[in-house]
């Protein structure tokens, strides 16, 4: 399952053209890769992903747009409750949330693009790090390495 993120952390330069649903991205210390997944029929989810560690811990990821100032708003969680859940237990599972910023190779800072939009070059997670570090995924069973908040496309899923 995490074979994927592990075989494509290091493998290069990416491809042109890589849809946002199909992409795989690599932080520069290898500590994790992003695997983008088809959101399914989530309405309101824009996109989906999962974060692999080398430990294979994984956290489940989702967008979704906010309304009035538009942003993708994204939010990791780890070892949530299956089915529906309370606002309370969603926020006791989750370790990261805010808004994914992209670049390209000139620096352009952008907002990540939804599903059937080519994929960025990079991806910018703000405060990652430092939020998985106080959070419940962080500790002996879970994280005991931090990726960078900067995630580089690392190829397409096929």
């Amino acid at each position: 399952m995490m074979a994927l993120s592990a075989a494509l952390l290091g493998a290069g330069t990416a491809h042109a053209a890589c849809p946002m649903e199909l992409s795989v991205y690599g932080d520069r210390d290898k500590v994790a890769g992003i695997d983008f997944l088809p959101r399914g029929e989530a309405v309101a989810v824009t996109n989906r992903f999962r974060m692999v560690f080398d430990n294979s811990v994984m956290l489940d990821g989702i967008v979704m747009w906010s309304e009035g100032v538009e942003r993708p708003n994204g939010m990791l969680t780890y070892n949530c409750p299956e089915g529906d859940v309370t606002g309370e237990e969603l926020e006791s599972c989750t370790v990261w949330q805010g808004v994914i910023y992209t670049s390209d190779k000139s620096g352009t800072i952008g907002l990540l693009p939804v599903e059937r939009s080519d994929a960025p070059e990079t991806l910018i997670f703000p405060d990652l790090a430092y939020s998985l570090r106080y959070s419940s995924a962080y500790g002996e069973d879970g994280l005991t390495m931090l990726p960078a908040d900067v995630f580089a496309l690392q190829g397409c899923q096929e």
